[in-house]
């Protein structure tokens, strides 16, 4: 080896030497730093020759503001794919809903159905018997008239029974006072005291507080 190369030698080991203390080492702002057994501080952030802090391992060109902003994005990402995983939840437990509903709604439907056919059932048993009832007056009727007029009376008695099993009550007849709420004035004639019915054209009917159907009456005022 030759003396220039020693020389050579010599300069570039003392330039590694100068590289390699201008980087210290120092504890992390705000730490205590953490000491080997041999007095080296473990903990600590690498300087460069200027005071800044040197790039973090395997990110050239990063400081810790930029991981600080990575860090924070990186949290936003986790964020989003929880939210994700909520809505799915949610979108789930909607579907199920829905179909749950769909089904109530198709068996109060049925349910409603078997309901009406059951009252409809009910009305046409107790009306049977009227039908009878007619049939056998229209018989004696065509035999002896004069028999017709009371078997229709009788038919019209059971038909009245039959409407008060079902909680109907008769209104509009003769001599009441007449009242808007369930009567329908068709015509007013001179009377000696207002608003008395003296004529019934079409019986009424009332089920409680509910008005089935208005009584066709007349009224009288007086002249």
């Amino acid at each position: 080896m030759t003396d220039n190369d020693m020389q050579n030698g010599k300069s570039n080991l003392e330039a590694e030497t100068d590289t390699t203390e201008n980087l210290k080492f120092t504890p992390a702002k705000g730490e205590k730093p953490t000491i080997d057994a041999d007095g080296d501080i473990i903990d600590a952030e690498l300087l460069g020759e200027d005071g800044e802090d040197a790039d973090f391992a395997g990110f050239p060109g990063m400081d810790e503001g930029m991981m600080a902003q990575v860090q924070e994005m990186m949290g936003k990402l986790e964020r989003v794919e929880e939210l994700e995983k909520e809505n799915a939840d949610l979108k789930f437990k909607l579907g199920r809903l829905a179909a749950d509903f769909d089904g109530y709604r198709t068996r109060t439907g049925q349910d409603l159905d078997a309901a009406e056919g059951r009252g409809i059932s009910k009305a046409a048993e107790q009306l049977m018997p009227v039908y009878d009832d007619l049939d056998r007056a229209v018989t004696m009727g065509s035999e002896d008239p004069a028999k017709l007029i009371p078997g229709v009376q009788a038919v019209q008695s059971k038909v009245l029974s039959i409407f008060s099993k079902l909680g109907l009550e008769v209104t509009g007849q003769e001599g009441e006072d007449f009242d808007p709420q369930w009567h329908e004035a068709l015509q007013a004639v001179p009377g000696d005291e207002d608003d008395k019915i003296v004529q019934v054209f079409q019986a009424g009917f009332r089920m409680g507080d509910r008005l089935v159907r208005p009584a066709r009456v007349v009224v009288s005022r007086k002249g």
